[in-house]
């Protein structure tokens, strides 16, 4: 007997409870150095990666620099729409698809959540736990809450762990509980995968010079102040006239000791007053080429538009990857937890997609499709074309879209003529030869045509001279009714409709004679 796939229940409970003490740091960026910076990412590569992340959230509070652009990054995706699709076309699959796309847009701040997922670009690794919900015999999801990294850790066996209250040295992540975003700037251990971890030593260096410019500015142009005193000054001589250096240079008034002397050198350092910009601006283009790939659309200077293009480009690949890394991690830890709890394990799970097509890639590749299409007939499947466009399938019944031309298949339909002209020359249909042939056959047949619309007022023509009193007669509905009154109104509608399309085609060729 075959065993029944029954799903189990989530786990109701809030695990990694978010605690007051979460909030504080230890900040140890404070007297940042190169050996301090090394034992904190020493730390990290052990599995202990607490300090770390604390830096990391520093870095981000403190380079405004580095902060514009981590959001750059992670706006160019929470932008961006998204799309539940099934994972097949099958009605069991759409079911599943759309109880799933109710559930993500039921959460108001679902837009938060791929956020704080995304702050796995800098720092390598984000979590966000589920809290579940069960009621009437449905799992819904209650909220998504972020965890801060510093809680998690990996143990002596390279197993991820989380912190919590109940037990404070650690217990292994449950299933289907949270969701663990992976970003992987470089191949490695999570942990030292993010971005930050890159632009760490670029950030320490900016700091280092920073230091130094705001020194400098401090005591740019203010001449330097040199004190004399006799070799038989006493100390506190001295220390009076150190005070009076000080007081000249904040107060510009001092006073100094009988037998003193203060010299003014003028200050001359106008070859190095560029050299800490220069510097730190250089920081700034590394740190830009580490987040953002590049430096043209991030940075202030030169280059030419073909350069800022082609690096938006560069920028747009990275977007293009955020995207599908943040999808396959919610369709691994969001959605499968979701479908198996409702629907059971063996149901195929729907996938998320975000919209990162720009527009003038969409209008470049329906120009190319185009082509392929009519120039080559090259037959491309409209399965690939919904899906490239990201253009829903519409069901059956449906109402659709169209351009409006009613006219055009109508002398295919009741005219065999020409569907034998269409038909003769299929391979080179879009052809002048094919064209004209088409025309041939207009022409042939438009004289029928006029002829049969015309011929009831051609006959009332040849029994009156009073084209007023013709103009009358046709003006009244019931004259023309019982003048046509051997053909149906639908026969009627036809043959019009036929005429208009004729006369319309006759018009073209006309126009096309005359242009040329």
């Amino acid at each position: 007997m075959a065993k029944r796939n029954i799903p189990k229940k989530p786990n109701l409970l809030e695990i990694a409870v978010a605690q007051v003490q979460d909030k504080f740091s230890s900040y140890p960026s404070n007297g940042l150095t190169p050996q301090r910076l090394a034992q904190i990412f020493r730390e990290a590569d052990a599995g202990d990666v607490l300090r770390q992340m604390e830096l990391f959230e520093e870095m981000e509070e403190k380079d405004p620099h580095l902060f514009s652009q981590l959001q750059t990054r992670k706006n160019a995706v929470t932008g961006l729409d998204f799309e539940i699709i099934p994972f097949s076309d099958d009605a069991r699959d759409k079911e599943i698809a759309e109880f799933v796309r109710q559930e993500i847009e039921a959460l108001e701040d679902i837009e938060d959540v791929f956020m704080d997922l995304l702050d796995a670009i800098g720092k390598g690794i984000a979590f966000s736990e589920i809290i579940w919900d069960y009621e009437d015999g449905r799992v819904s999801i209650a909220d998504i809450k972020r965890r801060h990294q510093k809680k998690f850790f990996w143990d002596n066996n390279d197993v991820l762990k989380v912190r919590t209250a109940q037990f404070p040295q650690g217990i292994e992540l449950p299933e289907n509980k949270f969701i663990i975003h992976r970003y992987k700037a470089r191949s490695g251990h999570p942990s030292r995968a993010g971005v930050l971890r890159v632009v760490a030593w670029m950030y320490l260096f900016k700091n280092y010079d920073l230091k130094d410019w705001v020194s400098f500015c401090e005591v740019f142009g203010m001449p330097l102040r040199l004190g004399k005193y006799n070799p038989s000054a006493s100390e506190e001589d001295k220390r009076a006239l150190m005070q009076a250096l000080i007081q000249i240079g904040t107060d510009a008034a001092g006073i100094i000791p009988e037998g003193t002397e203060i010299d003014f050198k003028e200050s001359n350092k106008a070859t190095s007053i560029n050299v800490y910009e220069s510097l730190a601006r250089y920081c700034d283009e590394q740190i830009s080429k580490a987040v953002l790939g590049q430096t043209l659309t991030s940075d202030s200077g030169g280059g030419s538009y073909a350069q800022s293009k082609t690096h938006n480009e560069v920028r747009h690949d990275l977007t293009v990857a955020d995207c599908k890394a943040l999808a396959a991690t919610l369709r691994r830890d969001l959605v499968r937890p979701l479908v198996y709890f409702n629907y059971g394990e063996s149901h195929r799970i729907p996938y998320i997609r975000f919209d990162s097509e720009e527009a003038g890639d969409l209008t470049a590749a329906a120009d190319i499709y185009a082509k392929l299409i009519r120039d080559i007939g090259l037959k491309i499947p409209t399965s690939h074309l919904y899906k490239k466009f990201s253009i829903p399938k519409p069901e059956a019944g449906e109402e659709v879209a169209a351009p409006p031309s009613p006219s055009a298949p109508l002398p295919l339909k009741a005219d065999p003529s020409l569907l034998v002209a269409h038909k003769a020359n299929d391979d080179k249909l879009g052809t002048q030869e094919n064209v004209d042939r088409l025309v041939d056959a207009a022409i042939r047949q438009s004289g029928r045509m006029f002829a049969d619309i015309f011929a009831p007022v051609l006959k009332l023509l040849d029994k009156t001279d009073n084209l007023e009193e013709l103009k009358a007669k046709l003006s009244d509905e019931e004259f023309v009714s019982e003048l046509y009154g051997q053909m149906d109104n639908a026969a009627l509608d036809d043959l019009l409709q036929k005429s208009l399309f004729y006369a319309d085609l006759l018009g073209r060729v006309k126009e096309n004679e005359r242009s040329v």
